[in-house]
């Protein structure tokens, strides 16, 4: 629209001056003074005014263009006054300012809101000038790591702790590195990263800087009581059953020495339990040594071990426990001769975690059952399965129950299915769930 009215009206102009143009070369072929003086007249002043519509349009523009020049975006152009053509112009350009603005705002929000994210997150941020060591922009969290007040330029840093600025801004480092500042008389572990960016033909320097001290002595804390607490959580799984079997044990024998008669000692059965006594206790002292360096086992202990006789062991620790329980706890083999290389001590370990959360499982269900399967399939791979018909793990929490630390229990320290698990992964196998609260639970290990 605009167009059209700004051409409608220039071309107006240059026909009115084409024709007087005409008519003054008229007058002078006919020499006709009145004609020629008018004609001339009217010359001039539709070039003056066809002169004055072109150059107030320039003007307008350059106007325009010199208030973005010097981004005073502020600037109203009147849109009531004026030709029509000049209106729709000044429109135009109100719009333009509109939208620059509008940018302006959202990236001065944006920034606000950049800004406010550094400041929370506990890292240090400084960004300044290479060449003047200007700061473009640093964060309270640097300061109060550093104790240092705001400063504009490094060079305060500089000659005020010439140690830090050397460490902190002289140096350039390729990757993250943890470095020790000597602050307040002690050393402070901070990891320090940089990186060089370029803004137009401005270089800057952009330094992140992490206290890590209070994490790792934190770390180092939480550590130690986890520790403890698998280790607690393991031998006393492991010492239950020992206790149990030791003092039924001892009833016999006591039972024996009161009335030999009514109670005669089975020499069998003592010499069955003190060896699954003896058995389990060298189990245990293996585990406390894996488990200390679990993370760098390569290679585990394995030897060729019968399914019948690693369940015979286990049934044998876990029957003085089961006494006093209504759970009824079996054994299964599809093949009497089936045998798989394992570390003995460790796979018993899982197999007691499985079953004592099984036993727990059930303490609601009525007939409590647990079956514990040995399957082999065409690979000769064998499959251990611990099957209960208690109440089942709520699916929302299935995918949780694997986590160290991790307990639905209130004396739980939520390290057996855990380690379990590393168990599994050592012997280069996998521990699978299925668990329905109609049906129960299944443990799967894969070997």
């Amino acid at each position: 629209m605009i167009y059209k009215s700004y051409i409608f009206a220039l071309l107006l102009r240059v026909l009115l001056l084409l024709a007087a143009l005409i008519t003054l070369a008229l007058g002078i072929v006919k020499i006709n003074t009145y004609l020629l003086i008018g004609s001339g007249v009217f010359s001039i002043i539709t070039c003056y005014y066809l002169y004055r519509f072109l150059i107030r349009r320039f003007v307008e523009v350059d106007d325009f263009f010199e208030s973005v020049k010097y981004r005073d975006f502020s600037r109203w152009f009147s849109e009531k006054h004026g030709p029509q053509d000049i209106r729709e112009l000044h429109k135009g350009f109100n719009n333009v300012n509109k939208t620059i603005k509008a940018i302006n705002n959202e990236r001065q929000a944006q920034f606000v809101y950049l800004q406010k994210i550094l400041e929370m997150v506990d890292v240090g941020i400084i960004a300044y000038n290479l060449d003047t060591g200007a700061v473009l922009w640093t964060n309270e969290s640097l300061l109060n790591t550093l104790d240092l007040p705001a400063f504009k330029n490094i060079n305060f840093v500089e000659k005020r702790r010439p140690q830090l600025f050397e460490e902190l801004f002289d140096t350039y480092r390729t990757e993250v590195t943890s470095v020790a500042i000597s602050l307040r008389n002690e050393n402070l572990k901070v990891l320090i990263s940089d990186t060089v960016f370029q803004v137009e033909e401005d270089a800057f320097k952009l330094v992140v800087l992490q206290n890590i001290e209070n994490t790792l002595n934190q770390n180092e804390s939480d550590a130690w009581k986890k520790l403890l607490s698998v280790m607690t959580h393991e031998i006393m799984n492991s010492i239950a059953p020992i206790s149990s079997l030791a003092e039924t044990l001892q009833n016999h024998i006591q039972n024996n020495q009161q009335n030999p008669e009514l109670h005669p000692l089975e020499l069998d059965d003592l010499n069955a339990g003190i060896s699954s006594i003896k058995k389990r206790s060298e189990g245990l002292m293996k585990f406390a040594k894996t488990y200390r360096s679990l993370s760098k086992v390569t290679h585990l202990n394995l030897e060729t071990v019968k399914v019948n006789e690693l369940f015979k062991s286990i049934g044998d620790l876990m029957q003085a426990s089961l006494a006093d329980k209504p759970v009824a706890l079996h054994f299964k083999t599809e093949n009497p001769e089936m045998q798989f290389e394992i570390d003995s001590y460790l796979i018993e370990q899982v197999l007691i975690n499985l079953i004592l959360n099984a036993i727990d499982a059930t303490q609601t269900t009525t007939n409590p059952t647990i079956e514990v399967t040995a399957t082999q399939n065409t690979k000769g791979r064998v499959q251990i399965k611990v099957t209960d018909n208690g109440s089942g793990i709520p699916e929302e929490i299935m995918e949780s129950i694997f986590i160290p630390f991790f307990s639905t229990k209130k004396t739980g320290s939520g390290v057996g299915l855990s380690l379990s698990k590393q168990i599994m992964t050592l012997h280069k196998g996998k521990i699978q769930l299925k668990s329905n609260p109609e049906t129960g639970t299944v443990f799967t290990l894969q070997f």
